[in-house]
């Protein structure tokens, strides 16, 4: 049974540069579920949603996503669960650990921009773990770059192997469609109108007087030459290679347009993996063994602003999850159930009776779970690979309402635990440092403190250069915990930390100190073993 419901099942991210079309792309794959009714991105004056997957109310105002969604859906005969991820590169640390639970990725490009900064840090991520990718080439109904010198543009700046299954014919005002290479059909453009399945034209052979008759002679001619030169480069899709990580398919399309989607969503349906294993510190957990184990990917507090709840984000790994059943959670010991695991669908959420591997469940949380807890019938083993970094922008935490104290340490608490963040507290003291990847993340901690739980902060900047795990000889530490008493923190596990003010520093400790691991990441079981 578990193999069956396996094999239906495909787990992905949408991942982009912020503005390439991501959310819009997001909420044409819902369309094409029955997911949802109406599309956020249609500017009348009657319909004023938003795009069902961006629910805090600071990305409503910046037009942004900075936190995670899960949506799930069925397309034809699969279960399909995706996981919406944040663009902005203030959040890069949520994308990360997101990428993490999913077992493929689709990539969006925009044509006019190329391959952006924030694109390559992505990229970087899924070439860690050989994460197949899909290429959309999007907005192609804007003057971009050409098709050839974007494709050489992606495969130089982010060194993917690619591989066209569909091809533009012409760009902007010119645009006229796309023609399928993988299965010989022709998509014919038509501005603001939907692409239907009557804009579609079944083409057995690509020097057929049809293909002149729809798109012109000029055209015609010009797609013939493109195809033919593609064929010689490329030939047929290896599907072996892609699901290796090693070469990627690419779909051209406008998302705004919903056009080029369903060639994207029928491929990837086709080819994209199916749930993966997963590493633990003991051995590698295969989905279709009997038993159930899972992890946390992500915590999310106050998901419905009227309740006072925490959702942490079930992967499923293995076997069958089932609501009411006693798992052990491995860090604690201890052994837990769950009355109302949740699925979603953007912001409706249903309560299920069970879920397969790479389906994501959300959990009713009161504070037990930390990001990378791990789930399991009894087997005492904990996944690894989901690493905390060290945040690059360091500011004080300053209470400006003393009345309100309690709230504030309880938001800081809860907010830090969603991994958006990381709390730092001065090892033997009181003093609170908050750690960030970016600047935004501290207004969006500032604005949710006050909005979730009544508490007024301001942030000090400190000059600090990065934050290292320390680990090694006991006598060592303790002496560099002295000497060193300004700079040295405990995280949130009351792990030690040392704050380095620059990287002269950073050497200089290292270097004076050979007892002492320093390590840049909170794996240091992985640290240890590499």
């Amino acid at each position: 049974m578990n193999e069956k419901e396996i094999a239906q099942r495909r787990t992905f991210a949408i991942i982009s540069h912020p503005d390439a079309g991501k959310t819009t792309l997001t909420e044409k794959l819902l369309l094409f579920g029955g997911a949802i009714q109406v599309a956020g991105a249609v500017k009348s004056n009657k319909i004023k949603k938003h795009a069902t997957s961006d629910f805090m109310e600071i990305e409503r105002q910046r037009g942004i996503s900075v936190a995670t969604s899960v949506m799930s859906f069925q397309y034809n005969d699969t279960l399909i669960n995706l996981l919406d991820t944040p663009g902005h590169k203030d959040f890069a640390e949520d994308t990360y650990r997101t990428l993490t639970a999913v077992d493929s990725v689709i990539l969006v490009i925009d044509s006019v921009n190329g391959v952006e900064d924030q694109t390559r840090k992505l990229v970087e991520v899924c070439r860690m773990r050989d994460t197949p990718i899909i290429v959309f080439v999007n907005k192609m109904d804007r003057d971009g770059k050409f098709p050839f010198d974007l494709l050489d543009e992606i495969e130089k700046e982010l060194k993917l192997s690619l591989h066209p299954l569909s091809w533009p014919i012409n760009m902007g005002k010119e645009f006229k469609g796309v023609y399928n290479l993988h299965d010989h059909s022709l998509n014919l453009f038509t501005p603001n109108q939907k692409s239907t399945e009557e804009n579609t034209l079944p083409i057995e052979d690509i020097n057929d007087s049809v293909l002149d008759a729809k798109v012109g002679e000029r055209d015609a001619n010009q797609l013939r030459e493109d195809v033919e030169l593609l064929s010689g480069v490329y030939g047929d899709l290896d599907v072996k290679a892609y699901l290796d990580g090693k070469v990627s398919p690419v779909f051209f399309g406008s998302a705004v347009n919903n056009f080029g989607v369903k060639e994207l969503l029928d491929t990837f349906i086709k080819v994209a993996p199916t749930p993966q294993g997963r590493d633990t510190d003991k051995r590698h957990v295969n989905p279709t063994e009997n038993k159930f184990t899972g992890f946390i990917f992500k915590i999310h507090a106050n998901l419905d602003p009227r309740h006072r709840d925490r959702i942490a984000f079930l992967r499923v790994c293995s076997g069958r999850f089932a609501r009411n059943t006693y798992y052990k959670h491995t860090r604690m010991g201890k052994d837990v159930r769950f009355s109302n695991p949740y699925s979603f669908m953007a912001r409706e959420k249903d309560v299920i009776e069970e879920a397969y591997p790479g389906d994501v469940v959300g959990l009713f949380d009161t504070g037990n779970f930390k990001i990378g807890d791990t789930l399991t019938e009894g087997e005492m083993m904990q996944f690894t690979g989901i690493p905390t970094f060290s945040p690059e922008i360091f500011k004080e935490l300053v209470n400006k309402d003393p009345m309100k104290t309690k709230q504030l340490e309880k938001g800081v608490q809860q907010l830090t635990d969603e991994g958006v963040a990381q709390l730092f507290t001065q090892h033997g003291g009181n003093r609170k440092i908050i750690g960030c990847v970016g600047e935004l993340q501290f207004e969006v901690i500032q604005y949710r403190l006050l909005q979730e739980y009544g508490a007024s902060c301001a942030f000090q900047p400190l000059n600090f250069y990065k934050a290292c795990w320390i680990t090694g000889d006991k006598k060592a530490i303790e002496d560099f915990a002295r000497f060193k008493q300004a700079n040295i923190m405990e995280d949130k596990d009351g792990n030690l930390v040392y704050l380095a003010q620059s990287e002269w520093f950073l050497n200089t400790e290292r270097q004076n100190n050979q007892k002492i691991e320093f390590h840049f990441t909170s794996e240091f079981k992985t640290a240890l073993k590499n």
